[in-house]
This record gives structure tokens, C-alpha cells and sequence, in this order.
């Protein structure tokens, strides 16, 4: 089915460039929502960005990255989806799993952009990128990876525990788990959290960063895609995924990143690179200021770190 346009709101927005209004397309019985930057005709690789799974996070996470990149090489492409179950995509009430969004993204790669693109995922949604580089068809989707502060590597090297998954996801969707979304989107536990596990610097916590939290967790259904997340359905063993990876991959971690592993264990940034690139076939990387959200924390020097890699691939 043909994308389609719709108006987009851009009150809150205090970008430079001007955010475009989302276009929707279909995939299964579901209605996904995206936005592009650039010229769609571009020979340039286009870019394909993955946001975070958090409260309120969909893909206005990626608007400051945008905004920097276009300013930069404002002749390639950026694509932009909402993942089902975030921001204007459909939300239905599933646990889901990295392939879920890998197989969204596969549609997406295949019948909107219609090239291999350059996939940026953040944090620990890069097993959605690991699942989509391995499908079959990945060398007609995937050009290359950049992964923003990926998981720390005692959590994506160690087995899943799938009986304390599916516990966890049925407390979160009892009573009890409802009443836990609505606490987690208050703005000072927003505030509270983002300063602590997110953020090098408290003061970066800004009202541009809230408000995006608050608008995307509005509506109650975008609880099912962070109940997901929480409950822990990304989490395995990827080792043998890694090893197996025929794509370019470039790494990188902010100096401040610290772990969010239930364990507390702490992984200073070069070990944590290091550990990805001695298990990645063709990988690269490097260490940028910032802490866990880098390219919208520090935009600037997130987009330097990667656009040699860019220029290389393209």
C-alpha cells in the first residue's frame, strides 16, 4: 500500500527545520506511522532510525538528530518509523519481541524506502537491528549498523530466563502494572529517572526532553511496547548473532554510559566497546561525551563521531 500523508503537530517542537508531517503505511492489520527527511530520490544510502522503548518514547526521540544531520549532508534521506506499539503507530496488547519490530522494519525497508539503508538503532533496542541484519534478505535491507549505546555486555552474553519474563509480564499486566505506568509518566519521576540513568548532566534534563515524555505517554496503550521492554523479551544470549553479522557496524558509548542491568554490575565504556568489537566480524567504534542517550543528549558530537562511517559507506 502507498504511504499516505497527514498533519503532524509541531507546537512543542523548538527545531530549527521544520519536522514533517507523519505518513502512515500498513503492515499486516496494523497502521505504522513514519516521517522522512530529504530528498526521497536521493542516490545517497538512505538513513533508517530505531528510537529507544521507554515512557514516551517514539520517533520524536530522533528530532534533534535530525535536525543536526540535515544541516550537515542535507542531500540523503532520513526515515524516521514509529515501532508498533509507540507514538502514532497502531499499539495492540502484545509481548513484544525484537523480531516483531525487525519484521516491521523489514516491510518498511522493502516497500517504502525500497533500498538498503543505513540503520541507527539507540540503546537497547539493537537486537531489534541484530534480528533485522540477520533475516535472509538482509543484504536488500540492511547497508550498514550504527548502534548508539548498546546493552551492557553481561546482559546481551547471558541466556534468557523465560519463566521470569513471563512472570514479569503478567504482573505488569495486572491492576498493579496499570497503576505503575500511571506513577512512571508523572513528570518528577520522569525528571527523577532520566537525570539518574540517562543523562551525564542534570541540567540537560530540559522541558523540550519532558515534554516528549509526556506527550508520547498519553495514551494508556503505549504501555504494552514498555511492559515488553521491562519484562525483559529483548534479553538473550546474542553472542552467536554478533559473531555472525556480515555488516559494517560502528559502535559507540558515552564516556558517562553506565549499565542499567538488574545485577548493578558496572561496565566502564572502553570495556563495554571493547567486548562488541572483539565479537563483531566488521566492527568498529569509539567513545563520545555523553551517557546513555547520546544523540539526543549531545547531538553535535554524536552526529562527528558518526559521520566518517557514513561517508565511508556510502
Amino acid at each position: 500500500m502507498q504511504p499516505s500523508a497527514s498533519p503532524h503537530d509541531m507546537s512543542s517542537s523548538r527545531q530549527s527545520c521544520e519536522i514533517p508531517p507523519a505518513r502512515f503505511c500498513d503492515w499486516k492489520t496494523y497502521r505504522c506511522a513514519y516521517e522522512v527527511y530529504g530528498p526521497e530520490t536521493s542516490s545517497l544510502p538512505p538513513l533508517l532510525l530505531i528510537h529507544p522503548i521507554g515512557v514516551g518514547l517514539a520517533r520524536s526521540f530522533w528530532h534533534r538528530f535530525c535536525q543536526k544531520w540535515q544541516e550537515l549532508e542535507p542531500n540523503r534521506a532520513i526515515y524516521s518509523p514509529d515501532l508498533l506499539g509507540c507514538g502514532e503507530s497502531d499499539m495492540p496488547t502484545l509481548a513484544y519481541r525484537p523480531l516483531d519490530w525487525a519484521e516491521q522494519l523489514q516491510h518498511f525497508i522493502s516497500t517504502v524506502i525500497q533500498q538498503p539503508a543505513i540503520v541507527i538503532t539507540q540503546g537497547a533496542l539493537m537486537p531489534v537491528a541484530l534480528e533485522l541484519g540477520g533475516l535472509p534478505d538482509a543484504d536488500s535491507l540492511v547497508k550498514a549498523h550504527i548502534w548508539s549505546g548498546p546493552p551492557a555486555w553481561s546482559i546481551v552474553s547471558k541466556p534468557a530466563v523465560e519463566w521470569q519474563q513471563q512472570l514479569a509480564w503478567r504482573f505488569f499486566r495486572s491492576p498493579l502494572g496499570n497503576g505503575f505506568y500511571r506513577y512512571a509518566r508523572r513528570k518528577a519521576f520522569l525528571d527523577s529517572f532520566s537525570q539518574q540513568k540517562l543523562f551525564a548532566e542534570p541540567g540537560a534534563v530540559d522541558r523540550e526532553w519532558l515534554s516528549l515524555l509526556h506527550a508520547g505517554s498519553r495514551d494508556m496503550a503505549s504501555r504494552h511496547a514498555v511492559f515488553a521492554f521491562l519484562a525483559g523479551f529483548w534479553r538473550q544470549d546474542y553472542r552467536p548473532q554478533l559473531g555472525a553479522l556480515s555488516q559494517p557496524t560502528f559502535v559507540t558509548f558515552g564516556d558517562s554510559a553506565s549499565s542499567i542491568s538488574r545485577t548493578g554490575q558496572v561496565e566502564p565504556a572502553s570495556e563495554r566497546l571493547r567486548d562488541y568489537l572483539d565479537c563483531l566480524p566488521h566492527g568498529s567504534g569509539c567513545i563520545t561525551p555523553g551517557r546513555n542517550v547520546l544523540p539526543y543528549e549531545n547531538t553535535h558530537d554524536f552526529v562527528t563521531a558518526i559521520s566518517s562511517f557514513i561517508q565511508e559507506i556510502a
